[in-house]
This record gives structure tokens, C-alpha cells and sequence, in this order.
């Protein structure tokens, strides 16, 4: 049986490289969530706004290996105030669906030009769970850009209330001014080339935080009940005007307990802390793997142990062992739960 398929994704800048990453990035999707070979498809029709001409969303097909079917594109119609820097696809393909089964996908921005077939209408959210160093927060936001989706770093964000406490001379222990602190600085969470950045009574902070001074700031911190209030209430209106990928230590079991993807991450505590030593060499850091091992291990006790939402694995989670997995397995699985979630 022939059907027909469509999607749509918008690009963040009109440069080869975005135009091609999203054009392929739709495209595996179309293929993955209808169950398609390269060798089912039979032609592709291609359409761009106008304000996108630096490729051919053709090259991404070939990329694919979509090369025996037929590629055509073509520059949109402009319609007045329509949605900006997109790209709209038709795949004509052999399958054993009817045209009624088929799924659309549309990624990104262009989930406004049917909200009733992108997500039914309802945002899609993703919990991944885990300890330090399981990996949640690399595969979080390498996934979150391929699907599209907003990655929120949770951790992050009482990263920012412990490094505002260290430059206020507060005791991040001590919950009333900690939490006073946490109500009354002005905290914005935005999104610049698809990364989230932190700001701090509009300083940018994010790369301030990455300290082990901060990390122990934030987990004294985010025991203080006050500051986990108000920063998962941020958590949860980020999630519910988004689709978004969100990592930390409560988000399938109190952030987003409605989450339709819950995923807990673990990992050996010996490659934990490796992964850590090797990260901090990225970045020219050199450090003492048993200090690090040590550290690690205080961390995870302080977040199971905390009376207020400590770290647990939520009944309805999917547990992921990543200890012997590369990342690119890891988010192969989590893509497969939420294919599955949104069938």
C-alpha cells in the first residue's frame, strides 16, 4: 500500500549545517515512528520558507541514504505572519499501514501548524532520573536537540541558588535565608543555539556554577523544602509550555509525576567517578580519582538520604544500567520509550 506522510520542523539560523541536522532529523523520525526501510520510500517533496535558502533539504535525504527516490524541492508560498525558517516534507512510501494509520511528525516550532497531530495537542515531557555521573545529563542534552525538544538542567538551577549564597556570604545550610535568597533573585532560564543559559539578576552564571564548591552548595541547598518549591514551579511551567527533557534526582517521582517517559539512569560507582575524572580533563582540570570516588559517594548519600524529595526511582520509571553502554545506545533506548509513549 502507498501512503503519504508529512512533517515539518523550523531551524534555529539559515546555515547549511542547521538546515541539514533538522531536515535529518525529521526525516529519521518519519522513518522511525512509521516503521520505514530507506528502501520503502518513493519520492520526497521538499518545501521552504523563503527566508531558507543556504541548502537543499534534498542533501539530508542522500545523507540518509534516500537515493533512489525521488527528491524534489521547493520554495514555499509566503503567506503573511506564517511560521518562520521551515521546512515541510511529504514522503510517499510503500507500507503495510493504511493512510489512516501513518504518523506525522512535526518537531520544534512547527508543532504549532497542527497541534492536534504533534503530541495530540499535549506537550510531551521526559523524566530522567539518576545519581551523579550516570550520564543523565549528556544523553538529556544530546537527545533533547535531536528530538527538537527543550533540555531543562535541573541541577542547574540549585547550582545557581548555592553559587548565589557563596557570592552573598550565606550559608547554604541555612534554610531561611537560603530560601529568602531563592525567592527574591531573579532567575531566567533561556535557550541560545539550543543550550540552556542560566541567569542570575541578568548575569550569565552558567559556567560559574560548574565548580565542586557550587555542587556542594546545591545539594545543601536543595534539602531547604522553600527552595524546592519555588524552583520546581519554575520546572513545571517551563514544562508545561514545552516539550522537554528534563534531568535531575525527583522529576518522575515529584517534578513531573505525569511525565509520559520516566527513565532512571545508573551506572557502577567506579565508572561514575571515572566519567567524572574525564570530563574535568576535558576541561583541563586534573583530578584524584579516589577524592572524586569519595566525593561522588557523600553525594549520593545526601541525595537519598534528604527528608524532601531525595533521589528514588519512580514505580512507573524504566531503570537503564549504562555502566558497559556508549551514549549513543542509551539514547537509542530512551528515543524507543518515547516513540513507543506517543504511538
Amino acid at each position: 500500500m502507498r501512503c503519504c506522510i508529512r512533517g515539518a520542523v523550523t531551524v534555529d539560523a539559515n546555515t547549511r549545517e542547521d538546515i541539514l541536522l533538522n531536515t535529518r532529523n525529521l526525516l529519521k523520525e518519519i522513518i522511525n515512528q512509521n516503521s520505514l526501510k530507506i528502501e520503502d520510500i518513493v519520492s520526497v517533496l521538499f518545501t521552504a520558507t523563503r527566508d531558507l535558502d543556504a541548502a537543499y533539504p534534498a542533501v539530508a535525504a542522500r545523507e540518509l541514504g534516500i537515493v533512489s527516490a525521488s527528491l524534489m524541492c521547493a520554495q514555499e508560498m509566503y503567506v503573511r505572519d506564517s511560521l518562520e525558517k521551515c521546512i515541510r516534507v511529504q514522503v510517499e512510501a510503500e507500507t503495510v499501514k493504511s493512510q489512516a494509520d501513518v504518523r506525522f511528525v512535526y518537531l520544534k516550532d512547527a508543532v504549532k501548524l497542527r497541534p492536534d497531530i504533534a503530541g495530540k495537542g499535549k506537550n510531551v515531557a521526559v523524566a530522567i532520573d539518576g545519581p551523579a555521573g550516570s550520564g543523565k545529563s549528556t544523553v538529556a542534552k544530546e537527545l533533547a536537540a535531536e528530538l527538537g525538544f527543550i533540555y531543562v538542567d535541573t541541577g542547574a538551577m540549585y547550582r545557581s541558588i548555592g553559587y548565589k549564597c557563596l557570592e552573598n556570604g550565606i550559608d547554604p545550610n541555612n534554610a531561611e535565608r537560603a530560601a529568602e535568597l531563592a525567592g527574591n533573585v531573579n532567575m531566567e532560564i533561556c535557550y541560545i543555539d539550543g543550550r540552556q543559559r542560566i541567569f542570575a539578576d541578568a548575569v550569565d552564571i552558567t559556567d560559574d556554577i560548574r565548580t565542586q564548591e557550587v555542587a556542594d552548595a546545591a545539594s545543601a541547598v536543595a534539602k531547604i523544602p522553600e527552595v524546592r518549591r519555588i524552583l520546581v514551579k519554575l520546572q513545571r511551567e517551563i514544562a508545561k509550555n514545552n516539550n522537554v527533557i528534563m534531568d535531575g534526582r525527583d522529576i518522575g517521582s515529584n517534578v513531573l509525576p505525569d511525565a509520559q517517559v520516566k527513565v532512571y539512569l545508573d551506572a557502577d560507582v567506579a565508572e561514575r567517578a571515572k566519567r567524572r575524572c574525564g570530563e574535568l580533563a576535558q576541561k583541563g582540570i586534573e583530578a584524584d580519582f579516589y577524592k572524586v570516588l569519595d566525593e561522588i559517594m557523600a553525594r549520593d548519600k545526601q541525595d537519598r538520604e534528604r527528608t524532601v524529595n531525595p533521589l528514588v526511582i519512580a514505580e512507573d520509571a524504566t531503570i537503564i544500567d549504562t555502566t558497559n553502554m556508549k551514549i549513543v545506545q542509551v539514547k537509542q533506548e530512551i528515543a524507543e520509550l518515547i516513540r513507543q509513549a506517543l504511538l
